[in-house]
């Protein structure tokens, strides 16, 4: 008789817990993120890979996809629940890579889900004002409905 699959202990996963073609897996996803992998990257979401699925540097795969500025990819993250809120561990949101890219698109998409543009020690307008973004300053500053 064969033996029951190991049962994961309850809470979050770390890198120990997990096979070396889960951790692939998963890196594969990160990368589906930065490339702008948009329908793969919705399929993965949808089989049960978390919308807030987070590297050791505290990234999400919405910050990747905004900082590369993938319009498609944020857009699906962000119908999929992707929290635009999180900080990765250098204080960046996913707003603030957006408006380093000067993704304006993308940034006007973060705004319109809530996305808070004084979040983060390198927020929106903080990456606005110390890269003399004027432009992507007044997007942030602009009146939401």
């Amino acid at each position: 008789m064969s033996q029951p699959p190991a049962q994961r202990p309850p809470g979050p996963l770390t890198p120990a817990d997990l096979s070396a073609d889960e951790l692939r897996f998963l890196q594969q996803t990160f990368d589906l993120a930065r490339e702008g992998a948009t329908d793969e990257l919705a399929r993965r979401l949808d089989a049960g890979v978390p919308v807030d699925l987070t590297n050791s540097g505290g990234d999400t795969l919405l910050v990747l996809a905004a900082y590369h500025a993938h319009e498609d990819t944020v857009r699906v993250l962000l119908a999929r629940g992707a929290d635009h809120a999180r900080v990765n561990d250098k204080g960046q949101t996913a707003l603030g890579a957006a408006v380093f890219r000067r993704a304006g698109t993308i940034v006007s998409d973060l705004l319109a889900a809530g996305a808070d543009p004084e979040l983060g020690r390198q927020s929106g307008v903080a990456v606005a004002q110390v890269f003399e973004l004027p432009e992507m300053l007044e997007l942030l500053r602009r009146p939401r409905p």
